[in-house]
């Protein structure tokens, strides 16, 4: 099958979540990926457990295939000119180290461009490149709180809460991944690769979409609604008699067919619920009244009735529920893989679904230096060479 990347080559420099997550990406389209880390592997995922499956953490597993691993000590000027050789070759570069780093090995976009001009360099920071934050280290948990994120996440008596997943690394990764194939896009006309500036800050702060829109617009201070929408009602959560759902009411002719629905058809000709903005601003009032009716049924039976009646819901899922989701059954969301080590793992598949260029599932998430003699052969290094860079720690 054809790959929608196929010909380029990502030297994929970073660890942890964001940069691996953008790779992870660009190697499902079809881009071959090389995994780049310390002798030994320095990806942090390594040992962030448990849980383990034969010493192999479920969090690694999460966003490296389809990646192959070179181990090189970037420290040691052999170390890199193995980069330099790579770089040549290759057609992006991805790095998370802190700023400034790169220029200190050597390897910072002016040096490699010279190398190859058509490189598309993407760095990914903390703060980013510039600015007065540019040297301070910056963690997903961080970011969550500085962003504003947090402060509208959570209710009143929760205080702020995070995103139960790393969201600004996932963010960033998807950013940057648009971003690297605008730049291959480009460089098929002007023939210039160039270098992207990516940070969990900026990335954080674009996820704000309409919250921060009111802000700017008003001046108000948004306050955390919980699983209640800022614009929006009813679109919420409510609990029926054995559970909670989500009910997504988007228009008012979505709102008349859920007053009649659960009994109550008089309220969509209230004036005090007639438009959205009338329903915002007695929320409490429709609440109440709606969380009433949903309390005498479970939530199948609404799920059930809000479907027949063309009304956005859905039950909420634990993963033991989206495990044995037949539309994720029928969609190849779950996927497994043999691993050398692991050996049988099961792992979440991508959500793009290509009608020609499918996504492709080649390589199991490597073990560190799995394919180093490989990728160094390719280069020219014999195995005196390879066993010399072994014993000095290069590889």
């Amino acid at each position: 099958m054809a790959k929608t990347l196929e010909g380029i080559r990502v030297l994929d420099l970073s660890r942890v979540l964001a940069g691996p997550y953008c790779s992870m990406i660009l190697g499902d389209l079809g881009a071959e990926v090389i995994k780049v880390e310390a002798p030994g592997g320095s990806d942090e995922t390594r040992k962030w457990g448990p849980p383990f499956q034969e010493e192999v953490s479920a969090y690694y597993l999460c966003a490296n295939r389809n990646k192959k691993s070179l181990t090189v000590n970037l420290k040691t000027p052999a170390g890199q000119q193995i980069i330099k050789k790579l770089v040549q070759n290759s057609d992006v570069l991805l790095h998370n180290f802190k700023t400034g780093t790169m220029d200190r090995l050597g390897l910072s976009y002016e040096n490699l461009k010279s190398i190859n001009p058509k490189i598309v360099y993407c760095s990914i920071t903390g703060f980013g490149e510039t600015g007065p934050y540019q040297n301070f280290p910056g963690y997903d948990f961080i970011i969550q709180a500085m962003s504003g994120l947090m402060s509208i996440t959570g209710d009143e008596s929760s205080g702020p809460q995070k995103v139960g997943v790393a969201i600004t690394d996932i963010l960033t990764g998807l950013y940057a991944a648009i971003g690297i194939q605008a730049a291959l896009l480009e460089r098929t006309r002007s023939g210039q690769g160039q270098k992207l500036d990516l940070s969990l800050y900026d990335s954080a702060v674009s996820s704000l979409i309409n919250i921060a829109s009111n802000y700017l617009m008003s001046g108000e201070i948004p306050e955390r609604l919980g699983n209640h929408h800022a614009n929006i009602v009813p679109y919420q959560t409510f609990k029926t008699s054995d559970g909670e759902m989500v009910v997504a009411v988007g228009n008012d002719q979505q709102f008349a067919k859920l007053t009649q629905m659960v009994g109550l058809p008089e309220l969509s000709s209230d004036p005090k619920f007639l438009t959205n903005p009338d329903r915002v601003d007695y929320r409490d009032e429709l609440t109440t009244l709606l969380q009433e009716r949903f309390l005498q049924h479970s939530t199948e039976y609404w799920t059930r009735r809000c479907r027949d009646n063309h009304i956005p819901c859905g039950p909420i899922q634990n993963l033991q529920d989206l495990e044995n989701d037949p539309q994720l059954k029928s969609r190849d969301m779950l996927i497994e893989a043999d691993h050398p080590t692991a050996g049988s793992i099961r792992m979440v598949g991508s959500p793009l679904k290509l009608s020609r260029t499918n996504v492709n599932y080649q390589h199991h998430p490597p073990d560190a230096g799995e394919h180093t003699d490989e990728i160094l052969k390719q280069l020219g290094f014999d195995e005196d060479t390879l066993k010399d860079y072994r014993n000095h720690n290069i590889i």
